[in-house]
């Protein structure tokens, strides 16, 4: 059994105020994107790792991770306009892999976020495995307004790393792109075209997404006990 693993880098640094893509912005000496490649390469059965990058980025991104991959290789292909159109360019890379029954998990992350950890990707990981798929989640209190009053409501977050059975996931996006649905992230699309089971895996609040200014400064604050 092995696993392929989906980075998504293929933002840019708009909201965050950087005039380069946020996911190569500096985060403890490292580019923020490498922290997510580092625990995707410490996965114990990792077969294929792809970066999915804007074009304009493609020769910043190889050369960002080039020095933290040892004899490990990567795939870099250009993603789409879109989330969902970016995580399909992946797995038809991927496909072959897949068919061929090489890879039996797709793990899906976002490279903004650095601090999703070790322990969180192996999670999701066990859980596809064992159930079908897997997303982790974390409890987000908001306060809603309802007939004058302000109500507090507990919900899950969903966050990334997210996990699925590899046949499941491909198969869901094909019949995706037959019918021109796009998802908002990889559990949106699973849900839709297929029946498996998703477990929720318990996230973690250090897991943000470099999203504004604030957020890099934070992640650098949060990242102070990461490797």
């Amino acid at each position: 059994m092995s696993t392929a693993v989906v980075i998504l880098a293929a933002g840019s640094g708009s909201r965050v105020g950087a005039e380069v893509n946020k996911v190569l912005l500096p985060l403890r000496g490292v580019p923020v994107l490498v922290w997510s490649v580092r625990d995707a390469l410490a996965l114990p059965d990792v077969r294929r790792l792809v970066l999915v990058v804007r074009p304009e980025d493609r020769a910043a991104v190889e050369a960002a991770v080039a020095p933290h991959l040892g004899d490990r290789e990567v795939l870099v292909v250009d993603g789409g306009a879109t989330r969902h159109a970016s995580e399909w360019a992946a797995l038809r890379v991927l496909a072959p892999e897949v068919e061929s029954g090489e890879v039996d998990v797709v793990v899906v992350h976002d490279g903004a976020r650095p601090l999703a950890g070790g322990p969180l990707w192996a999670a999701v990981v066990g859980a596809a495995r064992e159930v079908g798929g897997a997303i982790p989640v974390v409890a987000v209190t908001h306060l809603l307004h309802h007939d004058q009053r302000l109500v507090g409501e507990t919900v899950g977050g969903v966050q990334t790393p997210q996990a699925f059975r590899a046949g499941d996931v491909l198969a869901a996006y094909r019949a995706a792109s037959a019918d021109g649905f796009e998802g908002t992230d990889t559990s949106a699309c699973v849900a839709a075209y297929s029946d498996v089971e998703v477990a929720a895996v318990p996230g973690s609040p250090l897991n943000l997404k470099v999203t504004f200014p604030e957020d890099v400064a934070l992640a650098e604050e949060l990242s102070a006990t990461g490797p």
